[in-house]
């Protein structure tokens, strides 16, 4: 008999009651440390006062209206990013995968207004926009595609750093975009180098192609920057952001220059829930602490810590860990033992990872992590690490 959930998850035989900070509680009592925050969502961590109350403040004003009316949360949101960004104009989702959906038709509206048949948007192997038609038609991988088709036509995908099949692909007359994750977390915790990042830029304008770049997991603040793609000095024409944005609660957006937005008229796309007041309520608080330079600041400090004691883990195990990769507090391991039973084994001393591809255990702590905190979750690790070569 099927479960009265649909079973898609191969879920951990965890149950969660409550959280606080870095940390969580199962149903028996036992407190684990957190070291996954939701897959990069609790960037200020679980039951944030700050956040609360922001919620609680608005749950008691007013929690929907729709998008046919003004929403004064809304607006001061879309506000606060503007002046922090690139953007111009933001549309608010309530998830990632929404917001790629937009992103991929502010591309395609884009070309048509301008009566260019250029519908093609190039992609990367490894990389993750999401679980919708379009996410997996960009994604290009079996595992994501196989069973659904037919797939969504209009995508690309090029190798992972393949610099002379990626400038020979932008050159084609019906490629119109680029779309990439600065840094790849499903894929493996793969930054794009900054003067890659810097090329790309460079090649979109020599070749007249937008630059969306999807931040739904790097982004806000969680390389130690606002956005990623800042440490690269460079600015896309559409950007896709959620999961950090809400600090758990459902929130998305597109932010976008107004050249690329400009075809995205009314009635064009819309949404009901996107933008409600209590997502961006919280959001708001989200804004005013995370895009604070002394904030950000830690973010860098902090994530030179865990990195520097990621290596000695490394060295200290040498046949459970192969590398530390990534870019500020979203690192990861990359594993000789199986990723899986690295993260099985932090189960076992109380310590939440995520896996990810190409044998990686993704690390993305609450950004406001303390010290003690961070030092214990080496030292979990570190048990771990014994643990598995203890079963050898």
């Amino acid at each position: 008999m099927i479960p009265t959930v649909l079973p898609t998850y191969n879920r951990a035989p965890l149950s969660f009651v409550s959280g606080e900070g870095s940390w969580l509680v199962e149903q028996d009592g036992r407190r684990f440390l957190d070291f996954g925050a939701g897959i990069a969502v609790n960037a200020l961590g679980h039951a944030n006062p700050d956040l609360v109350q922001a919620l609680t403040d608005q749950a008691g004003k007013l929690w929907h209206v729709s998008n046919l009316y003004q929403i004064a949360p809304q607006q001061r949101l879309a506000d606060m990013l503007v002046d922090a960004t690139f953007a111009d104009t933001v549309f608010f989702t309530n998830s990632g995968t929404e917001s790629c959906e937009l992103a991929v038709k502010m591309a395609r509206k884009y070309r048509h207004d301008r009566g260019e048949d250029r519908p093609v948007i190039l992609t990367f192997e490894g990389s993750f926009h999401g679980r919708s038609s379009a996410g997996i038609a960009a994604a290009a991988s079996e595992k994501m595609t196989k069973g659904f088709g037919p797939i969504l036509p209009g995508f690309r995908s090029l190798p992972w750093g393949d610099h002379d099949a990626l400038t020979a692909a932008a050159a084609q007359p019906d490629v119109g975009a680029i779309l990439i994750e600065p840094v790849q977390g499903e894929g493996g915790i793969r930054p794009v180098p900054d003067h890659c990042l810097k090329g790309l830029r460079d090649l979109c304008d020599e070749h007249g192609l937008l630059l969306i770049l999807d931040e739904v997991q790097c982004g806000v603040g969680r390389t130690g920057k606002l956005f990623a793609h800042e440490w690269a000095g460079i600015s896309p024409d559409i950007m896709m952001v959620a999961k950090g944005i809400g600090g758990g609660f459902p929130l998305g957006a597109v932010l976008a220059t107004e050249a690329a937005a400009q075809a995205m008229t009314a009635g064009t796309h819309g949404s009901t829930y996107g933008g409600n007041p209590l997502a961006c309520a919280v959001g708001c608080k989200v804004m005013e602490i995370i895009a604070d330079d002394a904030f950000l600041a830690e973010v860098i400090r902090k994530a030179g810590q865990l990195r520097q004691g990621l290596e000695g883990l490394v060295a200290s195990h040498p046949d459970i860990f192969e590398e530390v990769r990534g870019a500020g507090l979203m690192l990861g391991l990359k594993c000789k033992a199986a990723n899986t039973d690295v993260v099985q084994a932090g189960y076992g001393q109380e310590l939440l990872t995520v896996p990810a591809a190409d044998n990686v255990v993704r690390l993305l702590p609450p950004l406001n992590l303390s010290d003690a905190d961070m030092k214990e979750a080496l030292t979990r690790l570190d048990a771990a690490a014994s643990a598995l070569e203890a079963d050898e």
